[in-house]
C-alpha cells in the first residue's frame, strides 16, 4: 500500500470495515477513493478499489430487484393461523382489520379503496392469528399472487354486504374463486366441474347488521340461499357478534391450546401451545422439546380429555383444548 494516504483515507477506511450494510460500505470506500492522490504510485489501489466498490454496487442492485420481485401478497404466516378476507367492493373488509388488528388499512366509502394485500394481528383469547385485507373481487383480472395466497392460507373468510344484494354478492364471489379453480370446503361434492378443484376452509361472514331490525333481512337471506352455509351475521361498526366470529375463526382453525406445566409448578396460560385438533400426548410432547419426545417417562393430564384432575395418560392419549399437560422425562 502507498505510505503517502492522507489521514482522511485511514479514518474512511476504519468506517468501511465497520460498516455492516452494503450501502455503508459503499459509501465509505467512496469516501477512500476520494482522498487517494492520483499518480502513478497509487494506480493499483485505485484499481482495486474500484473493482471492489463494482462488486459492492452489482450485490445492492441484485438485492433491491430481488426485493422488487417478491410479490405483495406472499406474506409469511404468523400466528396460530393465517386468514384471508375477500369480497366484492365496500362490503367491510378494510374495517375489520382496522378494528380488530394491529394493522392500519385505509377505510373509505370510496369503491376500489384498497389495492393490495395487507395483514394484521387479530387476538382471540389468549392466541393472535393473522389476518389479511385484500382488494376487492370484481369483474377484471384477478392477479394470480392473490389468488395462490387464497389456496395457501388456513381460512377463507367471505365478507358479504347484508343491504347491497347480499345473494348476488356470495354467487359473484363463489363464481370467481370457480374460474380459478378454487371452492369452499362445505360445498365440496355440490358443485359440477370439469377437473380439479381446490377446495378451502370458508366462513361467510354477513357484515352491516347494526340492529336486531336486520335480523328478518338476514333470514331471508339465508332461504334464499336454500342451503346451509357456515356463515356469522356481525357489525364491524357496532361491534355486534365480533366475539363470536373470533370464535368462529378458532373452530374452524382446528386447532386447540395446550398448556405445558413443570410439576409442583403454577400453570402460565399466557402462551399455550397451539397444535391441531387430535394430536396425542407423545407428539404433543415432540412439541415441547425433543428430549421429552424420546425420554418421556410420565404425564398428567388436567382438563376436558381427563377423567380427574391430574390423571396419567399414555402417549396415545388425545389432548383437547386447553388441558394442561405435566411431562416428566
Amino acid at each position: 500500500m502507498p505510505t503517502n494516504l492522507p489521514a482522511d483515507y485511514f479514518n474512511a477506511e476504519e468506517r468501511f470495515r465497520s460498516a455492516t450494510t452494503t450501502e455503508d460500505k459503499i459509501k465509505y470506500l467512496e469516501e477512500m477513493m476520494g482522498t487517494i492522490p492520483k499518480h502513478k504510485g497509487t494506480d493499483h489501489l485505485r484499481a482495486d478499489l474500484r473493482k471492489k466498490l463494482s462488486k459492492l454496487k452489482t450485490a445492492a442492485t441484485s438485492k433491491k430487484s430481488s426485493k422488487k420481485q417478491l410479490s405483495a401478497y406472499h406474506i409469511n404466516k404468523e400466528g396460530a393461523g393465517q386468514i384471508i378476507i375477500i369480497g366484492t367492493t365496500n362490503v367491510g373488509k378494510s374495517s375489520l382489520v382496522a378494528n380488530q388488528t394491529n394493522a392500519d388499512p385505509e377505510v373509505s366509502e370510496v369503491p376500489f379503496t384498497t389495492w393490495t394485500a395487507m395483514p394484521g394481528m387479530m387476538k382471540i383469547d389468549n392466541i393472535q392469528v393473522q389476518v389479511i385485507d385484500t382488494p376487492p373481487i370484481g369483474d377484471e383480472y384477478i392477479d394470480p399472487e392473490f389468488l395462490n395466497l387464497i389456496r395457501r392460507v388456513d381460512l377463507v373468510l367471505v365478507m358479504i354486504d347484508l343491504h347491497a344484494h347480499p345473494v348476488q354478492q356470495l354467487e359473484f364471489v363463489l363464481q370467481k374463486l370457480q374460474e380459478n379453480r378454487i371452492a369452499p370446503k362445505y360445498l365440496e361434492g355440490q358443485i359440477e366441474a370439469e377437473g380439479f378443484l381446490l377446495h378451502v376452509p370458508t366462513l361467510v361472514v354477513v357484515n352491516k347488521f347494526d340492529s336486531e331490525e336486520y335480523e328478518e333481512h338476514y333470514q331471508i337471506f339465508k332461504e334464499l340461499l336454500g342451503q346451509e352455509y357456515p356463515m356469522v351475521p356481525v357489525s364491524v361498526q357496532t361491534g355486534h357478534n365480533l366475539e363470536a366470529l373470533k370464535q368462529m375463526i378458532f373452530e374452524k382453525l382446528g386447532v386447540i391450546r395446550v398448556y405445558s406445566k413443570a410439576p409442583g409448578k403454577d400453570v402460565d396460560k399466557s402462551a399455550p401451545f397451539v397444535v391441531d385438533q387430535g394430536i396425542q400426548l407423545g407428539d404433543f410432547a415432540g412439541k415441547v422439546h425433543k428430549d421429552f419426545q424420546e425420554k418421556l417417562k410420565s404425564a398428567k393430564i388436567w382438563g376436558t380429555s381427563a377423567d380427574f384432575d391430574g390423571q396419567m395418560v399414555s402417549r396415545d392419549h388425545v389432548l383437547e383444548d386447553e388441558d394442561i399437560v405435566e411431562l416428566q422425562i
